[in-house]
């Protein structure tokens, strides 16, 4: 009899697990692995001005290779709970659905990669050919410092590899099996600060605007592209957000004038190379006549991108069988936690329709999460076999 991923979805979804707090998810899915025969682990990291964050390492087996499912337990906030048709952490079902926070992003996934796996080896004698194995953070939806870059360095200094790994995020666009995500672009975000002198608007010349100065330098960092792309991702772009001067006074020019920017950026650049590029065309557009900075704040979000291959290959394969859809490999998205795993072994993303992730009613069909659960046990049939 198969492991039911709706039973597990709807158990997990019932833990209020707002990042950072376990909320109890982790806890059951200590259990499920446990009863299993998993060797597992829950380990708390801790940095001073951040919040401890508890995370879960399970593994069965000790041979290679060793296939590890990642992803994520906490979920954003839910918003206003009276907004809901159904609580936020009910998981109930209506309409052939089952809602929750968390449903899509990613619990959903979570509960089909460990119904795949425990179907697996029930099917195999209890254990794989080789070693299969759980990264559970606890901080995805936060600042992502105490969960997966800790956890995976806590796995490596035990002298443990990986060989590939899925990560269950949502990566189907419209419906189950359109989409593989192989990447991801990097994120970097800045301040550009451009000072002046301060003075009274009816005697301009005494004074020098840093308004006329900002905006002539936001014209020039998006009047250039910053690359024309590459094979595996769309062209670098850098967005201004905010422009914010604070002046209240109205015949006063003030003294400095800042803009807020975020760069999605392409593997042609690392992050220290794209703060060089925009401070050399910065220089370049102010011809000495603009006195401005830059502040960039810290990012851990560099671009990565998993080489096409037999591993890609496997997963497509299966995708294509379950749902009869050839996915696009994809690198297009926001961030996520596929950006440290590719540090220690290539990563490929694949779960749910993301469509309701982070919304009022996020759900899931039942259809998919049997669905996806039937793509996984194929995966990790083919990978062991």
């Amino acid at each position: 009899m198969s492991v039911d991923p709706v039973a597990i979805a709807r158990d997990l979804l019932r833990c209020r697990s707002v990042t950072p707090v376990e909320g109890g998810a982790l806890a059951f899915l200590e259990d499920v692995l446990k009863q299993a025969g998993f060797a597992v682990h829950r380990v708390t990291f801790r940095e001073t001005g951040t919040d401890d964050v508890e995370n879960l390492y399970a593994r069965m087996g000790a041979a290679r290779p060793n296939l590890v499912f990642a992803g994520h337990t906490d979920v954003v906030p839910p918003g206003d709970e009276k907004a809901w048709k159904h609580p936020p952490f009910s998981g109930e079902i209506a309409g052939g659905e089952m809602y929750g926070r968390g449903a899509v992003d990613m619990k959903g996934g979570i509960a089909c990669a460990v119904a795949a796996v425990l179907d697996h080896l029930a099917a195999t004698g209890g254990k794989p050919k080789g070693s299969i194995s759980f990264l559970i953070a606890g901080d995805e939806e936060g600042i992502a410092v105490n969960g997966t870059p800790k956890l995976l360095k806590w796995v490596a200094d035990r002298g443990e590899k990986f060989d590939h790994c899925i990560l269950g995020e949502p990566s189907n666009q419209q419906v189950l099996g359109d989409t593989i995500k192989i990447g991801r672009r990097g994120s970097l975000n800045g301040h550009l600060i451009v000072t002046g002198r301060q003075g009274h608007v009816a005697y301009p010349q005494r004074a020098e605007n840093p308004i006329r100065g900002l905006v002539s330098l936001i014209a020039s960092l998006q009047s250039e592209p910053l690359d024309k792309g590459t094979p595996q991702f769309a062209p670098s772009h850098l967005e201004f957000t905010t422009v914010d001067v604070g002046n209240k006074t109205v015949n006063l020019i003030p003294d400095e004038a800042r803009a807020r920017f975020n760069i999605r950026f392409n593997d042609n650049h690392t992050l220290d190379s794209l703060k060089k590029l925009i401070e050399q065309r910065a220089t370049k557009a102010s011809a000495g006549k603009i006195k401005f900075s830059f502040q960039w704040e810290p990012s851990n979000a560099g671009v990565f991108v998993t080489t096409p291959g037999p591993f890609t290959e496997l997963v497509a394969k299966a995708v294509a069988e379950v749902t009869g859809r050839k996915p696009e490999l994809s690198t297009t998205g926001g961030t996520s936690d596929a950006r440290f795993i590719t540090q220690y072994c290539p990563v490929v993303e694949f779960g749910l329709v993301g469509q309701t992730m982070h919304q009022v009613d996020e759900r899931v069909p039942l259809a998919d999460l049997h669905a996806l659960t039937a793509i996984y046990r194929k995966i990790i049939d083919r990978y062991f076999g």
